[in-house]
């Protein structure tokens, strides 16, 4: 399987570097420094669970320069999906299918503004993991897990396929037959990591330990459960604790990539995430005030560190 990773940071590059380590063929798609490191000496993942380095030259800087491609893994941040998935209805049009691994709920919705129904696999992945330096990956804890699956029933021998590749590269991966549930899941997760972790400048450990904290933590994802319910989705109204006991056995240092970006001034995923579940409440009608909070306590982030 020609497998095209488009976005080479924690979590494409993670995961690139994995399946091309076991022997998958992978090109990743990058810029500027990072491009020019992955070119001169390959991708390095620092990580718990063994090191690996990508070959020197299996990246380029454009989608177009990409050959004859079955799998497009699609890990930019969520302000680039609609140019992406532009850049991507050319290889769609020749029979690529792209299953995105990023945050959030909106991703496929855009997808599907310009890429055919059945060429798109639904997805989610969990990891901690940001980009070190130039060239250089670093996986925190042993979190390493993606779940997929197609929304066409055409594209499960590609998801088998994949699912074979991800094992022998010993990345945790499994088919859902109920991918969308999937994703909001991992979506009621990652908004209360992202909205706490960032709001409050502290790794997980922190927040769950204090209990104010870890009040505004549930209340955070039980806001989203509501939301996703809502929208149709089966979660049940426990689901928040759930998510919470699980936060329970993560490593206290585990922080959230939102939490990376504030810290070095980068643009903030925040529209998309806490944000995100205010929008989405207020055109159902709902009330999500912990989210639209942080929402605002960080809106002067959102662009990268406001100057003085």
């Amino acid at each position: 399987m020609r497998i095209a990773v488009l976005g080479a940071g924690g979590v494409g590059g993670y995961f690139g570097a994995r399946l091309a380590a076991a022997g998958a063929d992978v090109t990743f798609v990058a810029r500027g420094r990072h491009l020019d490191a992955l070119q001169r000496q390959g991708l390095l993942v620092r990580s718990p669970l063994g090191d690996v380095r990508t070959p020197p030259a299996r990246a380029v800087a454009q989608v177009g320069e990409l050959g004859p491609t079955d799998l497009v893994l699609l890990a930019v941040k969520l302000w680039d999906t609609e140019e992406a998935a532009a850049q991507l209805a050319p290889l769609a049009d020749r029979g690529t299918a792209v299953l995105s691994l990023q945050n959030g709920v909106h991703k496929d919705s855009v997808l599907r503004r310009h890429l055919p129904e059945q060429n798109i696999l639904g997805g989610a992945c969990f990891i901690a993991a940001h980009i070190e330096e130039p060239g250089v990956v670093t996986h925190t804890g042993t979190l390493q897990k993606m779940v997929f699956g197609p929304y066409h029933p055409d594209r499960r021998p590609l998801a088998e396929e994949l699912l074979a590749a991800c094992r022998a590269a010993g990345i945790e991966a499994e088919i859902s037959d109920d991918i969308a549930q999937v994703i909001w899941q991992k979506f009621v997760f990652l908004v209360g990591l992202s909205a706490t972790t960032t709001a409050v400048r502290r790794p997980i450990g922190t927040i769950r330990d204090n209990p104010r904290t870890r009040t505004l933590l549930r209340d955070i994802m039980a806001e989203t459960v509501a939301v996703a319910r809502a929208s149709g989705i089966a979660l049940d109204e426990t689901f928040p604790d759930d998510r919470l006991a699980f936060i329970d056995t993560l490593p206290p240092d585990m922080t959230s990539s939102m939490h990376h970006d504030l810290e070095r001034g980068n643009r903030l995923e925040l529209p998309w995430l806490s944000g995100g579940v205010a929008d989405l409440a207020a055109e159902l009608g709902l009330a999500a005030p912990r989210n639209q909070t942080v929402a605002d306590i960080l809106a002067p982030y959102t662009l990268g560190t406001p100057k003085d």
